[in-house]
């Protein structure tokens, strides 16, 4: 009687399987439609999808999520160029991903073949790790090989090249669950050992000392301080020592928005006055005005906690500590134990925050507490705060995108509980919000999944409908559709002139376009809403029903900025 065997499809998904990965997101086709089936068999679920670009997004924040890489599976030449989105998003996020593709036969490599590309040259600017199985003895190894470099050091994107000649190689069962065994056992001894502990004592040391010292300290949460699951630590941190501070956006949520030290409103003042900033897992880029005046303080000395030591030796802090946000925050946590301090809420830097933080709150809620209609983006965006608030704990997951739905949504919807808030990101990726849905839908199923979307940044992946509606997911997306991108025809007089002025702006959309029936035509729910108490009504009857839904949410066009807060940009 012959052994039974195994092909290459069916032995890259048992691999997956074994390894720990738990669902996967593509688009099928020559050569891998089977191993999405043999994966899905051997106990990873596949969410097939409508384009790779979303899926791709779909893996990486599935990467942030969960903390395991996200898998994405794509076919051979443009599936993996289409795939490249989602790879370079997460490794400039800092994301953990595993991007798979089919390619072609290695013996018709350089003559023309189907879909033929050179996939590791083509990969290899945005990955940590690109490898290729040249054999289907290779997959188990290169398969727990790059699942491991994801998550080592700063996570990121890594390929895994699989050609179709070696998807339909074939081995015994037996030598199958040999090979798997013996990766996995390789993969459990070549982790990294722990860094040396005596100089992560004495810089943990120098960062008690000088938060204790400070006379204006801040705290600065990145979203690697998310991914790290750092919010015990940092709270405990904030609540022993009284320092206040101040979240990135996808940071919002590690300490609750309603906690009394948050500098979220104060933001200039924080960063600009503080004369000793602790920053957790968050990088000085562009995001946090890369930590130099005018902004910050000519005299602010920066305490900088990274996974990856390049980060501290590029930007120089006065201190540098290398390693989990975690692990970092507990020592310094059980450094300050020893000596304790605590600023008193009556300390004149708490006080300065905490007045300025009040007061632009008191402005801001004084905008929010008009209905304006037609809507602006206030009105709407205070309904669905208090909506999603209104559900309690687990908090819904908010997906944001767009330029002043995302940048104006920042400011006014809450995050109480970690990653609970997911938005364009490091790269301020357009495109993100249906594969953001999709993956924290399935990474967090106890979880309403809400997106947020202005109606360019939806339109990018608004065909992940039907994939929302195909697996019934509890995701209620609301487009703030104000015709356009930034909201319709911003030119000026000058720039309608020639041959194309009758045109319609480069920023222009259909007028009020029926985003809720493309919903309803693959069988979801659809709503317009012009009114408060419409959308109110669309809310509550979505929330409740935690099925596929769009609210069509009429913007007046006038209402955003160009290009939301990054005028000087465009």
């Amino acid at each position: 009687m012959a052994a039974e065997t195994v092909d290459g499809s069916a032995l890259a998904g048992l691999a997956l399987a074994a390894a720990g990965a738990r669902h996967m997101f593509g688009v099928v086709g020559i050569p891998v439609t089977s191993l999405a089936s043999r994966a899905a068999a051997a106990g990873v679920r596949f969410l097939a999808f409508r384009n790779e670009q979303s899926a791709g997004y779909a893996a990486a924040a599935y990467g942030f999520l969960t903390g395991s890489p996200g898998l994405l599976l794509t076919v051979s030449g443009p599936g993996c160029v289409h795939g490249l989105a989602g790879l370079s998003h997460a490794t400039a996020n800092a994301w953990p991903l595993l991007m798979v593709s089919g390619s072609c036969d290695q013996a018709d490599a350089g003559r023309g073949d189907f879909q033929e590309l050179d996939q590791i040259a083509a990969t290899k600017p945005f990955a940590k790790l690109a490898v290729k199985a040249t054999t289907i003895a290779d997959i188990p190894r290169l398969v727990f090989q790059a699942l491991a470099a994801a998550v080592s050091g700063r996570p990121g994107g890594c390929y895994l090249d699989i050609p179709s000649d070696v998807l339909h190689q074939t081995l015994p069962q037996s030598e199958a669950a040999d090979l798997i065994a013996a990766a996995k056992a390789d993969s459990a001894a070549s982790n990294p050992s722990p860094p040396n502990q005596k100089p992560l004592d004495e810089a943990i040391g120098k960062a008690a000392d000088l938060l204790r010292r400070a006379e204006r300290p801040l705290v600065v949460i990145g979203k690697g301080a998310a991914y790290a699951r750092a919010e015990e630590a940092i709270r405990k941190l904030v609540d022993t020592t009284g320092i206040p501070f101040l979240p990135t956006p996808m940071g919002k949520g590690v300490v609750p928005d309603s906690h009394p030290l948050s500098a979220t409103a104060a933001r200039s003042l924080a960063i600009g006055q503080c004369d000793v900033a602790l920053v957790v897992g968050a990088r000085l880029n562009w995001l946090l005005h890369f930590g130099e005046p005018p902004k910050w303080s000519k005299d602010v000395k920066f305490i900088l906690v990274d996974v990856c030591e390049e980060e501290i030796e590029l930007r120089k802090p006065h201190v540098g500590i290398v390693g989990d946000a975690k692990r970092v925050i507990e020592l310094i946590n059980r450094e300050i134990k020893d000596d304790p301090f605590c600023l008193a809420r009556s300390n004149p830097w708490v006080e300065a925050i905490t007045k300025k933080a009040k007061d632009n709150v008191l402005k801001m809620e004084a905008q929010l507490a008009k209905d304006v209609v037609p809507f602006n983006f206030l009105t709407p965006l205070r309904i669905i705060r208090d909506a999603i608030l209104a559900e309690g704990s687990p908090a819904p997951i908010v997906v944001s995108e767009g330029a002043n739905t995302m940048d104006v949504g920042r400011a006014v919807l809450v995050q109480n509980e970690p990653r609970t808030r997911l938005d364009a990101g490091t790269w301020g990726t357009m495109g993100v919000g249906l594969g953001y849905c999709i993956a924290a839908a399935v990474a967090e199923p106890e979880r309403l999944v809400v997106a947020v979307e202005g109606d360019s940044g939806y339109g990018f992946s608004a065909m992940e409908v039907e994939t929302l509606v195909r697996y019934q997911l509890p995701v209620v997306v609301i487009v703030f559709n104000n015709n356009g991108v930034y909201g319709g025809d911003r030119r000026s007089p000058d720039e309608i002139t020639g041959p194309f002025k009758d045109d319609p702006a480069p920023t222009s959309f259909v007028p009020a376009a029926g985003y809720h029936k493309m919903m309803e035509a693959f069988g979801g729910k659809g709503y317009l809403v012009e009114t408060p108490d419409e959308l109110k009504s669309a809310l509550s009857e979505s929330f409740r029903a935690r099925k596929p839904a769009v609210i069509n949410c009429i913007i007046d066009p006038y209402a955003g900025a160009e290009s939301g807060r990054m005028q000087h940009k465009n």
